[in-house]
């Protein structure tokens, strides 16, 4: 049977683990389309869920593990008058909760499997979904604002601008069994993310009118304060801006929307490239499903069992991540009263078994 051909439009992370993903199906010949004259580095770390990180070994052949710092424990802080109040711990003693890593590190990772495989790659500024034509199912991983995305879905998506940037960067520092933690602070949420032994990136959400002369002092001196040392070096420093995306319509036809174009969330939760990846892992088993029957992609429901599938979670988890922000926002009538319920919840096991299944398996399983 002639193979069928699936065409991958964007080469950012999602579009190259989509591409090795599919490239593992017998009867498929991938191809993948980047973008002329793209050299800009991504410069932030990401976390992934541990059943996220058993996909990432099955997709790469002798995956660099020394790439990805484990995490067997979590803790959650929210910022009372007097304190950072330690109000939930996860912890694991046999297992790793959590992975963090570098994008450039992981992307050039991704590349080289992408050459070893074997993988036709062509660069292509692709302007109208015509450029696309002969190809059986095209996927699109172009970002969250690409303009392309615009013949393909309808106006029900859910949009919301935060009118707040997340400040990243990278710190240096010699503190000992430093973990994964995050910080619900009066200006915003903070996030401490190791992925090293004296090395961690941070990603810190504030107001879009949060001072931006002498940030940087200003970043160091939050970051010192919570931590309770002044012996940190900041680097690679940047901003972006936090808006909420949850589109309601994956496909038209024969082409796919992935990555942050189907869903943006705000990153207080560290949920967004893990519902990515949960997003490939499903829809590399449907192809398989129908592959192995023989079956054209084009003429099975695939793509509408791929939607089917997904969006209903990709939806909860968003709104659900939306309101886990404006719970800890700053509210001088409220506070008081999410500092008792904060207090138990310290207590209950339960929600934290929730919780941690949830996060690291998604709704769906």
């Amino acid at each position: 049977m002639k193979k069928q051909r699936i065409c991958i439009v964007g080469d950012g992370l999602s579009g190259l683990m989509t591409a090795l993903a599919l490239n593992k199906l017998e009867g498929l010949e991938v191809q993948l389309i980047s973008r002329k004259n793209k050299h800009s580095k991504d410069r932030r770390t990401t976390a992934i869920s541990a059943s996220n990180y058993e996909f990432f070994n099955k997709v790469i052949d002798k995956l660099n593990k020394k790439l990805f710092w484990p995490s067997k424990k979590i803790d959650l802080f929210y910022e009372t008058k007097d304190q950072n109040m330690n109000f939930l711990n996860f912890n694991e003693d046999s297992k790793n909760l959590m992975y963090v890593f570098e994008n450039n590190k992981i992307k050039e990772i991704l590349i080289n499997e992408i050459k070893k495989k074997k993988i036709k790659t062509l660069q292509k500024n692709i302007n109208d979904l015509k450029d696309l034509d002969g190809n059986d199912i095209k996927i699109l991983c172009l970002g969250r604002s690409s303009k392309i995305y615009q013949s393909i879905v309808d106006k029900r998506s859910l949009n919301k601008d935060y009118k707040e940037i997340a400040i990243t960067g990278y710190v240096k520092h010699n503190l000992k069994n430093l973990n994964t933690a995050q910080y619900f602070l009066k200006e915003g949420p903070l996030a401490i993310l190791p992925f090293s032994k004296n090395n961690f990136s941070f990603v810190w959400s504030v107001n879009k009118d949060f001072p931006t002369k002498d940030i940087n002092s200003i970043v160091k001196s939050k970051i010192s304060k919570v931590l309770k040392t002044n012996k940190i070096l900041i680097s690679n420093q940047q901003s972006y801006p936090l808006m909420l995306n949850l589109k309601r319509t994956y496909y038209k036809n024969d082409i796919l929307i992935l990555g942050e174009g189907l869903h943006t969330v705000h990153p207080v939760a560290g949920q967004g490239f893990n519902l990515v990846l949960r997003d490939i892992n499903k829809l590399q088993k449907i192809f398989k499903y129908y592959t192995e029957l023989g079956m054209s992609l084009k003429s099975t429901p695939a793509l509408e069992e791929f939607t089917s599938n997904r969006k209903s979670e990709n939806i909860i988890t968003g709104i659900g991540i939306d309101l886990t922000h404006n719970f800890f926002k700053q509210n001088k009538l409220l506070n008081p009263f999410k500092e008792t319920i904060l207090k138990n919840i310290s207590k209950n096991d339960t929600l934290k078994k929730i919780s941690k299944f949830i996060s690291n398996q998604g709704l769906s399983i």
